[in-house]
């Protein structure tokens, strides 16, 4: 797994792959001010709509303290939205990997596997559909955690455990449906859980460095270029000779 990790690193800074790396940093950063204008834009809606029912039921002599606790709730906000963004991460670089994973892939096909049949781009709209559903549960999951930060941190161990298995999973199929359809993607996928796993942890560690995580898709894509074909390769072996 280190080996796959390792070659998918220097993969990703290939010249081919480049290109790739800007476009998927250009798409990812575009997503993440996106979200954080229309959050901010919710967020100062929202403060500006309850200082207002809270000065008519209270009055005029409550309009210096509304606006103190909005102006507090305003900054509290901003950090918030800074901070989700960063938390967002996994849901957003799932969504890239969307646009740009067959081209990784096919890279990386070319460059390590040059012997072996290379596979086929999924359509693009099925692409989507996998990197949306794995962004709205990594949404869902993120919700869930954050009640937990409060308590020794247990909700970025459960943040970083769901994130290993959300990218893992997502990446390895994307990987897998080049070769075979979605239900025999998913069933192999499920079989060498733990291996898939692994790999997802090593795609949560590099989504959690800031700045660096932009690159994300090049690296878990790379990364289950490798894992696919390494338990490809163990199941012609296992296969009984006819």
């Amino acid at each position: 797994m280190l080996n796959d990790a390792a070659k998918a690193l220097s993969q990703m800074v290939s010249p081919p792959l480049r290109a790739v790396l800007w476009k998927s940093i250009a798409l990812a950063l575009a997503l993440i001010i996106v979200v954080a204008i229309v959050l901010d834009w919710l967020i100062i809606w929202l403060v500006g709509a309850l200082s207002a029912w809270v000065e008519t039921g209270l009055g005029s002599s409550a309009h210096l303290p509304v606006d103190a606790i909005a102006w507090l709730l305003s900054v509290a906000a901003a950090l918030g939205i800074i901070a989700g963004s960063v938390l967002l991460m996994p849901a957003v670089t799932a969504f890239v990997a969307s646009f740009f994973g067959d081209q990784i892939a096919a890279e990386v096909e070319r460059v390590s596997y040059p012997q072996d049949p290379p596979g086929v781009d999924l359509p693009l709209s099925r692409a989507i559909l996998e990197g949306g559903k794995t962004a709205l549960l990594a949404i869902v999951v993120y919700l869930c955690a954050v009640p937990f930060l409060l308590f020794a941190g247990a909700g970025a161990v459960i943040f970083f455990l769901a994130t290993a298995w959300l990218l893992g999973r997502e990446y390895f199929e994307l990987a897998a449906m080049r070769f075979c359809p979605p239900d025999e993607a998913k069933a192999l996928r499920k079989r060498n859980g733990a291996t898939v796993y692994m790999g997802g942890l090593l795609i949560a560690a590099f989504v959690s460095i800031p700045i660096v995580n932009l690159a994300t898709p090049l690296f878990a894509m790379g990364l289950m270029v490798h894992v696919h074909k390494r338990i490809s390769a163990r199941r012609l072996i296992a296969q009984p000779a006819r």
